[in-house]
């Protein structure tokens, strides 16, 4: 890696940075969008103007700097330019996932204070019931309503009401832009507030999970992670648009592999951020360059769960690529990862710290430790990338941190090479007989199996070893449930990963607990076990 220094501008507005710097008149593409079955593309200078007027629309209904405006929106134009306005007025974007249920909205528009919220009909069908529950809410912009009336503004009706001029506001870099709620695996979810510079903070891990290779007229991004998640948002839109290349925005309520493999090929993606989850759907396609011969992906890039070595063998094998592993999470995102073009991959490691990040492994008493010894991954501040706060919560900002080190709540490795491991969440690792171990290395081996198709290992309380390692697989097609199943998965384990590691227990599932963004919930198969 070469030497890195961060150059942050004192003032610097994400808005600026993504879209009017490219508004040069020129009708360089942005966004390609595709609903029901119709495609349209728009511009930056569109971008512009239009973020423009609706800034000017959250203006006149009120909305000043620092006031926390909320998108309840999938994939979509109106959500970029409803980002754009809300960073141009100075207020803080609260990016909502369009499939949370009443609770989960009722919490997070009532902790974050949200006085303006950007949705479509579905969204308001839900706020409407909920109403009530949140007084902070004064404005709800409808982007399915033709006109204003008494219980929602009509988005474009509002939008095209005013000027195409707005006067951005002079945002330091480290003025709040973004609340982003983290996807709750281990507890209730916290509002993560992120300054304007977290975009400049991603840079870096974004160019080298792609392996800085973003800038070439054919350029075209996509992901199925929604814009509602730090992966999608900061991972993908926001990076893209920094490098003036055009985002495919396409709406799914829910992801299919084929649909995708369509997608990449009519678009000509060559770019992708993929999560584990959806790596594992394709993986299952037989012969994705043949069948789709339109394909151009050059760069596939993943995180959110250890990958492991069947998903970077199926890449390589069948789409001629090695899929760059990243690491990161909502608080400080995109810290270490794999670059095929720079350095090789190791097998089982997520790859190296990204130029600018002082990323470690500490014991708890805050101290480094030595190479090869197991510790809570760390990340030293300050750090462009890094949370501001967790929004109306200063005790747990203030657990998030030992020392100068942000805690990821992760445990790892880094061996005498500086390639990183990662072992489990701090809560997630098994302690059987004596041994420390790791659920990644055995859900790998679980997957190699033909019979399988997802998988979560667990620790389960035993008096006799302290926890016992426990299965939870998701069977493919054409198989069925048995005691000899299970046997032949305890014998493919004890041969693929290690004998004091097969699960002696085994339970087959449906389906796994997830969170939306396609992560395991570890803590619903421990309360099945409860």
């Amino acid at each position: 890696m070469s030497r890195f220094s961060w150059q942050i501008p004192e003032y610097y507005n994400i808005a600026v940075d993504t879209c009017d710097k490219w508004a040069d008149g020129s009708g360089r593409l942005a966004l390609i969008e595709e609903v029901a079955g119709e495609t349209k593309h728009y511009s930056f200078d569109q971008l512009r103007d239009f973020s423009n007027q609706f800034a000017n629309a959250l203006k006149a209904a009120g909305v000043k700097k620092g006031d926390r405006v909320g998108i309840l929106l999938t994939q979509g134009l109106a959500t970029g330019i409803a980002h754009l306005a809300t960073y141009k007025l100075g207020a803080i974007a609260v990016p909502l996932f369009a499939l949370f249920g009443l609770d989960a909205l009722s919490f997070r528009i009532a902790h974050a204070g949200i006085t303006t919220l950007i949705t479509d009909q579905g969204g308001l069908d839900k706020i409407n019931t909920i109403r009530s529950e949140i007084p902070c809410l004064k404005n709800i912009f409808n982007i399915n309503q033709e006109y204003s009336d008494e219980k929602a503004l009509s988005f474009w009706s509002e939008l095209n009401a005013q000027p195409l001029t707005f006067e951005v506001a002079n945002t330091l870099a480290e003025d709040p832009a973004i609340i982003i709620f983290t996807s709750g695996t281990t507890g209730k979810p916290k509002g993560a507030c992120h300054a304007h510079r977290v975009l400049l903070g991603h840079l870096p891990g974004v160019e080298t999970s792609h392996n800085n290779e973003m800038d070439s007229d054919d350029t075209i991004f996509w992901t199925p992670a929604d814009w509602a998640w730090i992966g999608g948002l900061l991972d993908l839109l926001l990076p893209a648009w920094h490098h003036g290349r055009p985002v495919v925005a396409s709406r799914a309520s829910k992801f299919n592999a084929e649909d995708a493999f369509s997608l990449m090929n009519k678009h000509q993606i060559t770019h992708t951020f993929l999560p584990p989850t959806a790596l594992k759907m394709l993986r299952f396609l037989e012969k994705p360059q043949q069948r789709w011969s339109q394909l151009k992906l050059r760069s596939i890039a993943s995180g959110g769960e250890t990958l492991g070595k069947e998903l970077l063998d199926w890449g390589r094998d069948n789409l001629n690529l090695i899929i760059n592993e990243f690491y990161g999470q909502t608080e400080c995102n995109m810290i270490v990862s794999s670059c095929a073009k720079k350095f090789a991959p190791k097998s089982g490691s997520m790859g190296k710290a990204i130029p600018g990040h002082h990323v470690t492994i500490i014991n708890s008493a805050g101290e480094p430790v030595a190479a090869g010894e197991e510790g809570d991954i760390a990340v030293l501040k300050p750090d462009p990338v890094m949370f501001l706060y967790y929004w109306n919560d200063p005790e747990a900002t203030k657990q998030k941190f030992n020392g100068e080190y942000l805690l990821t709540g992760d445990r790892g490795v880094m061996d005498e090479d500086s390639y990183f491991f990662f072992i489990g969440r701090d809560d997630d690792v098994i302690t059987s007989a004596g041994y420390r171990i790791g659920p990644g290395p055995i859900e790998d081996g679980l997957l190699s199996h033909p019979a399988i198709s997802m998988a979560a290992v667990i620790g389960i309380p035993d008096p006799d070893r302290t926890e016992i390692v426990t299965a939870f697989v998701v069977l493919k097609e054409g198989y069925v449930a048995s005691e000899q199943l299970k046997k032949d998965l305890q014998d493919h384990v004890r041969t693929r990963v290690a004998a004091h590691e097969y699960p002696r227990q085994i339970h087959f599932l449906d389906e796994l607990p997830m969170t939306t963004t396609g992560k395991i919930i570890r803590k619903e198969l421990r309360n099945l076990k409860a």
